[in-house]
């Protein structure tokens, strides 16, 4: 079976987009668990926020193909998102596996969109290339944020859970 770029390409875009949806379910449950740790909810909002325009962006993108969202792969990442944070929420150490995850999965997204621009070379489909570099950009400065406060986040752990305060699931 012969594919052409063009269909690629259009793969590529529901699979980045499928991928951010998840990202975004996952960070709003998150979010909703961190009153004890402000900086780190702060951050997590600020990249919800830059996640819903990555997705405007990609809509955009499907559209200009004359392409829609795939509503079961959307469903499907959905779910998975949901219980990929409820997950980690049954454990202790719930703040600390989320944080890991978050920092593991911006580098996850810079891939995507890298080779997304790729592809969309490939395929003459440059039109939009500039608004995929932005949300490369976007993920680089995402990483370098969460790397900027495993450390502040441990420490606040720490002491949350040495002080016998079990706020922290």
């Amino acid at each position: 079976m012969v594919t052409d770029v063009r269909s690629i390409y259009v793969t590529a875009l529901r699979n980045t987009h499928a991928m951010e949806q998840q990202g975004l379910q996952q960070m709003e449950v998150q979010v909703s668990r961190l009153e004890r740790y402000p900086d780190y909810a702060a951050l997590l909002q600020r990249h919800i926020e830059t996640t819903r325009q990555q997705l405007a962006r990609l809509e955009q993108a499907l559209q200009s193909a004359g392409e829609s969202i795939s509503s079961i792969k959307e469903a499907v990442t959905t779910v998975a998102g949901t219980v990929g944070a409820t997950v980690h929420g049954l454990f202790q150490d719930e703040t600390l596996k989320n944080l890991y995850a978050g920092y593991a999965y911006q580098y996850e997204q810079i891939g995507a969109y890298r080779s997304l621009i790729t592809i969309a070379e490939s395929a003459g489909e440059t039109a939009h290339i500039s608004a995929f570099q932005q949300s490369v950009q976007e993920e680089e400065q995402a990483a370098q944020e969460v790397a900027g406060i495993i450390e502040p986040v441990t420490r606040r752990y720490v002491e949350l859970t040495t002080s016998g305060d079990k706020a922290d699931r």
